[in-house]
């Protein structure tokens, strides 16, 4: 029986400005998604009865692993792949779970960009590339950025995608227990939509001298800001929570996406191992704290 395990990692937002609002409701964003070595793992097993299943996996270290609707993304990615390819073939999706879901880390867009690439494999069939980054955007603004390869400047909806090198560099990501409700965040009157346009050339800019050499990784981390974040706070109040024990740590946190996670980028010289990040209260046994690092490029780039 064929077999593939495949990893899905999670993105950060170093920044995220909303600079409109189309006719249909849907926001126009500039941000730059960051792949992060904080992975999920799917578990495919070939079907020849055409019929697509799911299930939760326990996780290799030991988390408890976060309960999923039989019907989430990654069924609904293999659905339309089935139905767009035409292609007789099933699959059992074994899913675990360790990117934490209403995180703005993008669990669920990546679990499903996974699934394409991987299926395509599966099955032995092939969707033109076009048709692919289609069928990822009618399932969510985030999966076609997992489809691209590595870190990327995105604009409009989320399907305006150009790759971007970044500096390697390390982090501290925070998710409290709390989750954010993303439709709840984009619908509040409060929030910020007419942030002034941004540039990618503004944006290497902040961090070369003028013979184009990287003189400054950090500024490239402290571009911006996330426009979601003054909204996410009366919403969530572990969010402010996270971002106070962050200072405590000296360290400069920024929520990422829609949230609840936040991030904090460790400063070019400063040594992970330097940074504490136990529990410091009742509270924050229910918190998932990592130190994390960009990733080169997406772990399966090319397939």
């Amino acid at each position: 029986m064929a077999i593939y395990d495949v990893p899905a990692p999670a993105k950060l937002n170093l920044f995220l400005h909303i600079t409109g609002r189309r006719a249909d409701g849907y926001h126009l964003i500039q941000s730059v998604f960051m792949l992060i070595d904080w992975y999920d793992t799917l578990h495919f097993e070939l079907r020849r009865d055409g019929n697509i299943s799911r299930s939760d996996l326990p996780t290799a270290g030991g988390e408890d692993p976060e309960a999923l609707p039989v019907e989430d993304l990654t069924v609904r990615a293999a659905r339309a792949l089935q139905k767009a390819t035409g292609t007789s073939l099933g699959v059992h999706i074994g899913l675990e779970k360790r990117i934490p879901s209403q995180a703005g880390m993008g669990g669920g867009s990546s679990d499903a960009a996974s699934c394409l690439l991987a299926l395509q494999r599966l099955w032995g069939i092939t969707l033109p590339r076009a048709d692919l980054l289609s069928l990822a955007l009618s399932l969510g603004a985030d999966v076609p950025f997992f489809l691209s390869g590595g870190h990327a400047w995105v604009e409009g909806v989320g399907e305006r995608i150009t790759p971007l090198h970044l500096p390697a560099a390390s982090f501290v990501v925070v998710k409290p227990s709390a989750g954010l409700s993303t439709e709840m965040i984009f619908s509040a009157p409060a929030l910020k939509r007419d942030s002034k346009t941004a540039t990618i050339i503004g944006f290497a800019a902040c961090a070369q001298s003028k013979a184009g050499q990287t003189v400054n990784p950090d500024a490239v981390y402290e571009f911006g800001r996330n426009d979601l974040q003054p909204v996410a706070l009366n919403l969530c109040p572990q969010l402010g929570q996270s971002l106070d024990w962050l200072k405590a740590k000296n360290l400069q946190g920024r929520m990422t996406g829609s949230g609840s996670a936040v991030f904090a980028y460790l400063p070019y010289g400063t040594e992970s191992s330097s940074v504490d990040i136990g529990s410091d209260n009742d509270l924050m046994r229910h918190w998932k704290i990592r130190k994390c690092s960009n990733l080169e490029m997406h772990p399966l780039a090319g397939w």
